[in-house]
């Protein structure tokens, strides 16, 4: 097995290297016991080697992980009974079992396939992605809305904060920040964004979701932008939107 490429786990600090010739399951019993969690699968996720690379099957029954490649330019959700391979060096699973979520590294030295340079180059902030002209605080509303999924790879939009929520993360009125909310919306909207409006004159009910998906995959806010949520001069300050 000279060729087959090692996989290794990252989970709470401590660092596991599969064996190719035997599969590996993580769960609340396993190889990788996860927590004692009553939600938890018994068998949730399996690693195998076949025909020269390493699978992650659901062999859970009602939860489903999301995997994330490094960065986070590609994610796929994986259902109970689907299996996919796992073809980038580095990725995230992420799964949640009742009240908690679990984030588990993966890691390979024989990637089967890697980030384009262009992209690795937008992820590095070398290139502007697109002349969009956002104000300090619009960004600011969008890094308040995206926090979740911009600190931890795999996070989906259903795990986004609340407008109320936010509103209150960044010390602002409801009012304050519908209506910046809007202003962005509106923005981004006449620059051809989809998604945003809901009809003519109407801004879509779930342009929240929407806005963070465009901003995270597009590189619009990153993960370097999270320090303006600790800057307490631009969250009091105003502008003209």
């Amino acid at each position: 097995m000279a060729d087959t490429p090692q996989l290794q786990l990252e989970f709470a600090g401590e660092w596991m290297t599969l064996d190719p010739e035997r599969p590996f399951v993580i769960g609340r019993e396993g190889d990788l016991t996860v927590d004692d969690n009553q939600y938890l699968h018994r068998a949730f996720l399996e690693l195998r080697h076949v025909d020269g690379l390493w699978w992650l099957a659901n062999v859970g029954s009602r939860l489903s992980a999301t995997i994330s490649s490094g960065g986070g330019a590609v994610q796929s959700w994986l259902s109970p009974g689907a299996r996919l391979p796992l073809v980038f060096s580095e990725c995230s699973i992420v799964f949640t079992a009742g009240p908690t979520t679990y984030e588990i590294g993966v890691h390979s030295d024989d990637a089967a396939f890697a980030m384009s340079t262009e992209h690795r180059r937008r992820s590095s902030g070398e290139t502007t992605v697109m002349p969009v002209g956002l104000t300090q605080l619009q960004k600011l509303l969008i890094v308040a809305l995206a926090e979740p999924m911009l600190r931890r790879d795999g996070v989906g939009v259903s795990e986004l904060p609340s407008s109320g929520a936010a509103a209150e993360r960044l010390g602002w009125t409801m009012s304050r920040f519908n209506r910046k909310l809007d202003n962005v919306c509106d923005k981004l909207d006449r620059m051809g964004v989809q998604g945003l409006r809901g009809g003519v004159g109407k801004l879509a009910s779930n342009r929240r979701a929407r806005l963070v998906e465009y901003a995270v995959s597009s590189q619009l806010v990153t993960r370097s932008d999270l320090s303006l949520l600790d800057d307490p001069a631009l969250r009091a300050a105003d502008d003209q939107d």
